[in-house]
């Protein structure tokens, strides 16, 4: 990623931070696209605590996306950051996509994390 589209992603990040925001009851699942790796935390903004995170170098993810492609793999990674947010009480979340487009890896962990039962 050059670095006038990294800057423009962080100027749409912090355009959207504005708005969206993690309570008590329904914290922000955001996500974070690396150049091989992705990465989701689930935080209570209000508190400034992160409930529950996952990533692609995470033990457990990295076992079950061992071969597979980055979309794949953040499948993986969607799902396992909805089981630990449900493990740590979570049910609903508000969705911060980092900036990124609703595209490829961020929609495919999202989808994932929807269908392992985040409702978002």
């Amino acid at each position: 990623m050059s670095e006038r589209s990294q800057k423009a992603r962080i100027r749409r990040h912090q355009r959207v931070r504005l708005t969206v925001t993690g309570t008590a009851a329904r914290p922000r699942l955001n996500v974070f696209r690396s150049l091989s790796h992705i990465y989701a935390q689930v935080i209570d903004d209000e508190h400034g605590h992160t409930l529950a995170a996952a990533s692609t170098i995470d033990p457990d993810a990295r076992g079950q996306a061992q071969g597979k492609n980055k979309t794949e793999a953040a499948k993986v990674v969607g799902r396992l950051i909805a089981e630990r947010a449900q493990s740590a009480g979570v049910k609903q979340v508000v969705f911060d996509r980092g900036g990124y487009r609703y595209h490829g890896r961020v929609k495919a962990l999202a989808d994932a994390a929807r269908e392992a039962g985040l409702e978002f």
